[in-house]
């Protein structure tokens, strides 16, 4: 298994509703919910805290019919995945010629870290890279994501967004401070490894629907990964030009070849208590 830090119920949960529940079910039952979790390693207990902190953050609500309890996505937590979707499904496929760069610079008052936090992460999630403490590039115009992200965390006071060309006669020596491009390769290198066998046509086992919908939902927390360390710089750029297309194709023949499967197991699942 790739090295990464195991996935949180919480994050799961939601990555899971994004795969699985749109836009397939209105509702899915709780107890199905927990059953997957379970599945994927969890506690029953840790599974239901899980989905009680999505209530309280907004991203699910409670909907009971007598005695069952089933959760239906909020609109905050539909545009969190649509975002998500945007992201993951199109990571790496722009990977062109870097025509504009954008740089973000903050100073945030320490008074504001929920803030500062909350921003770093977002950054990190579109790719983009520190060079200090207030200082973020992105080989990418990133301008129309960046401004309603400022506007949601309320820093607009705070920080300052400039999209530019870069000079034709300027080098990449800072592209090495923000990214680790060699670890990046090694990662995607683990990744094709892992899952390359699980490509329908390298002759794999077949597999049940419980394993289809682990083996992707895994797959896709892994690759989810990448948008916090990939600034999408040109093929060409990497140490291994290779190893990042080869990555994506297995990710998008496994995500595909699987997804029957998954679908089917998740749907009954989550259906078991006539939610």
């Amino acid at each position: 298994m790739l090295a990464s830090e195991p996935p949180k119920p919480q994050d799961l949960v939601v990555m899971v509703l994004g795969l699985y529940m749109r836009p397939a079910h209105a509702t899915v039952w709780s107890g199905g919910l927990v059953a997957l979790l379970e599945e994927l390693g969890f506690s029953r207990g840790a599974s239901r805290v899980a989905l009680a902190r999505l209530v309280n953050r907004k991203l699910t609500k409670r909907v009971r019919r007598g005695r069952l309890v089933s959760y239906a996505l909020t609109a905050r937590a539909r545009r969190v995945l649509a975002e998500g979707d945007r992201r993951i499904l199109t990571l790496g496929r722009s990977a062109g010629p870097v025509e504009v760069w954008t740089t973000l610079i903050h100073q945030i008052p320490e008074t504001r870290r929920l803030q500062r936090q909350r921003l770093a992460l977002r950054l990190r999630f579109l790719g983009f890279g520190s060079l200090q403490d207030g200082l973020w590039i992105s080989p990418r115009d990133r301008g129309r994501e960046i401004a309603p992200l400022i506007e949601e965390l309320g820093i607009e006071r705070h920080a300052i967004v400039l999209v530019g060309e870069r000079l034709p006669w300027a080098t990449y020596p800072l592209v090495e401070r923000a990214w680790d491009l060699p670890a990046l390769v090694a990662r995607y290198r683990l990744f094709a490894e892992e899952f390359g066998p699980y490509v329908l046509r390298s002759g794999r086992r077949e597999l049940s629907e419980a394993e289809a919908f682990a083996v992707r939902t895994i797959m896709v927390h892994l690759f989810r990964g990448f948008s916090f360390l990939d600034p999408e710089l040109p093929d060409e750029r990497m140490p291994d030009p290779r190893a990042r297309p080869h990555a994506l194709k297995v990710f998008e023949c496994v995500y595909e070849d699987l997804a029957p499967p998954a679908q089917r197991h998740f749907d009954s699942a989550v259906t078991l208590g006539g939610a």
